[in-house]
């Protein structure tokens, strides 16, 4: 793997971690009493201004065959119903907590990768898989076993859905090009999150949000979307020069930086962001990090 596209692969989880403590911090404040699938049709309206820009950077994105652009379409909300388990797992836990099951997508994804695309996997590949297997039950486990409203759950659900919209890109950005393939996946994700509006609770959330605080909520889910933007195009290019299997290696180390994140947070600004700092959890939540660490890297080789 280059360096151009590691780069471009590492851009991802480290855009994404950011994304993550403000996706929290807009959870905490703005949406505490509010649904999570509302924070998603205000993505849907972002990405429905955000389309004509595709537009003008290749206008040969609407020459692509209807068969492309419509499983393009469907990948695009399949990633955002992985959003939306991603977002009610973090609306109950600290994104420290949930971050480390984002470890299970590029497991799924090495699978999708040897049984669709036939990339194999080493010895070292298989190793890793298990300590990032490890490095997410480690940070998991809170207590004397307590559920976490359905964590496991939620966030096996959103890296299955997550790798398998990432096999899609792959297959169809290789027999395609970069720009129309992103464009029809934006294109689907506006379509879920406009259809969220057809339903009327989350319609007026929404509307009520904007109300009470519009310039707070609309100028922080700008930067957040922006910044989440810039990470999934980053992520979609490495798939695009790399393998699958590597690059959602690669993705996985977005626990770590949500770990280092978080706890710079705390320390400088815990306005922004509150992680339990006592010397278990920070023993526990290093262990995590650096069990996946050692994982990626020997997927990596």
């Amino acid at each position: 793997m280059s360096l151009y596209s590691f780069l471009f692969a590492l851009s991802g989880p480290l855009l994404w971690a950011i994304s993550t403590h403000l996706d929290k911090y807009l959870l905490d404040q703005y949406f505490k009493d509010i649904h999570p699938a509302v924070s998603l049709a205000f993505t849907g309206l972002v990405n429905v201004a955000a389309l004509p820009i595709f537009l003008l950077i290749d206008p040969r994105i609407l020459n692509v065959d209807l068969r492309t652009a419509a499983v393009m379409t469907l990948s695009g909300g399949m990633l955002m119903s992985a959003i939306l388990f991603y977002l009610m797992a973090l609306k109950y836990n600290e994104a420290s907590v949930v971050a480390p099951f984002f470890q299970a997508s590029p497991l799924f994804g090495m699978a999708l990768a040897f049984g669709v695309l036939g990339e194999q996997l080493t010895g070292m590949q298989l190793l890793g898989s298990l300590l990032t297997i490890a490095g997410a039950l480690v940070v998991a486990t809170v207590g004397a076993g307590r559920p976490h409203h359905g964590l496991a759950a939620l966030m096996l659900l959103c890296a299955a859905m997550a790798a398998l919209s990432s096999l899609i890109f792959k297959i169809f950005s290789v027999a395609g090009n970069f720009w129309p393939t992103t464009f029809w996946m934006f294109f689907g994700e506006a379509i879920f999150g406009c259809c969220l509006l057809f339903v009327g609770t989350f319609r007026r959330e929404l509307v009520q949000m904007v109300r009470a605080n519009a310039r707070a909520v609309v100028g922080i889910n700008l930067v957040n979307e922006t910044v989440n933007l810039l990470g999934s195009l980053g992520m979609r290019y490495a798939l695009m020069i790399a393998p699958l299997s590597i690059v959602q290696a690669i993705s996985s180390t977005t626990s770590v930086f949500v770990f280092i994140i978080g706890v710079a947070l705390s320390l400088i600004a815990p306005q922004w962001g509150r992680e339990d700092l006592s010397r278990p959890e920070l023993e526990r939540k290093a262990a995590a990090a650096g069990l996946v660490g050692v994982g990626v890297t020997l997927i990596g080789l």
